[in-house]
């Protein structure tokens, strides 16, 4: 008796499912520059350098963490995608970089076209809201590897920023003050902690209604993580940003250094935070003190800015008149700290 690849678990008509039903939702996100169709052994992608002196190209890649197992749980697939579009186009935006294109890597053990087409659906999405096209992709069957119903997700994203106009942090000085953008919810960090407490300590699951979110906890925590592409890029134009923090993993005490040049310390004041009332649960339902939580989630911040003292109202009026929330939250001193919360 022969053996064919079926046998092994590996349907390769289903892959072929897959393309053709994602094909369209891809196609809407191309932008100028692309030059080749899903399905090819690569993306093509023609730089158009004309309104750039010395052209650099950022890369930045990124997965979605544990979150996924919350989409898992819920067998709701049509938003995780934009979360990874999020984690890698929000990272090259700290360098000034706009997003061009983006590839995506799903791995599972059973190829399910309708579900990888809802998870690419949501990758889709991610990159028409960063402005980028998503060019090309993976998906790898493995069975035996992954369960049947699960799998994980990657991403790829390249973005193009002006060599004189790259975004290091290395002006900033004592005096600059510090802007944060508001996050959409816990975004795509943090959930091995979440799932700690809301799963193993507090025994709810994702239909639990949560009377003070006014919503379930799956939908609460299957929010997308908001994507800063637009209004940071807006801002660049404008002004003088010196320095952009992705709030990630390590929340505020890990990232906001790394925008910050030796022998300076971010001084914030969390009191203007609007946070999120998901956060207040967590560290309530944990019994989490107030640094760990600052160390582990954004808590309401998803973005750092950091400017001259002299543009903090010029830019503050532009983003009211954009109708953007924003939060003036302390100012950078000497000192080796890192991060000073009050």
């Amino acid at each position: 008796m022969s053996l064919s690849y079926k046998d092994s678990g590996v349907d390769k008509e289903a892959g072929y499912k897959e393309v053709k039903l994602i094909k369209e939702m891809v196609k809407k996100t191309y932008i100028p520059g692309v030059l080749s169709d899903i399905g090819g052994f690569s993306g093509l992608f023609q730089l158009d350098t004309k309104e750039y002196k010395e052209p650099v190209l950022v890369s930045g890649t990124d997965g979605v963490g544990t979150k996924l197992k919350i989409a898992f749980m819920m067998d709701k697939h049509d938003t995780i995608g934009q979360d990874c579009v999020a984690m890698c186009v929000n990272d090259i935006a700290c360098q000034g970089a706009k997003p061009l294109f983006f590839l995506d890597y799903i791995a599972t053990g059973k190829l399910i076209p309708e579900k990888m087409a809802s998870i690419v659906e949501g990758v889709a999405n991610g990159c028409k809201l960063a402005g980028c096209a998503l060019i090309g992709g993976e998906t790898a069957e493995m069975p035996g590897f992954y369960k049947e119903d699960e799998y994980d997700l990657a991403g790829f994203c390249v973005g193009i920023v002006d060599k004189d106009r790259i975004i290091t942090g290395e002006n900033i000085k004592e005096g600059d003050m510090l802007i944060g953008l508001p996050s959409s919810g816990i975004h795509s960090n943090g959930y091995s902690l979440v799932r700690k407490i809301v799963f193993e300590k507090k025994k709810m699951d994702v239909d639990t209604y949560i009377p003070e979110l006014g919503k379930t906890l799956g939908e609460e925590l299957l929010i997308p993580t908001r994507i800063y592409v637009p209004v940071v890029l807006d801002l660049i134009e404008k002004f003088n940003i010196k320095g952009i923090s992705h709030i990630t993993g390590g929340g505020f005490y890990e990232n906001i250094p790394r925008m910050l040049p030796e022998g300076l310390a971010a001084h914030i004041d969390t009191s203007p935070i609007q946070v999120p009332v998901i956060f207040h649960l967590l560290q309530q339902w944990g019994n989490i003190d107030k640094k760990e939580m600052y160390s582990t989630f954004n808590m309401g911040v998803g973005m750092v800015l950091a400017v001259d003292k002299d543009e903090l109202d010029s830019i503050a009026e532009h983003l009211r008149s954009r109708g953007e929330s924003f939060y003036i939250l302390g100012e950078v001193k000497a000192g080796q700290e890192g991060v000073v919360l009050w």
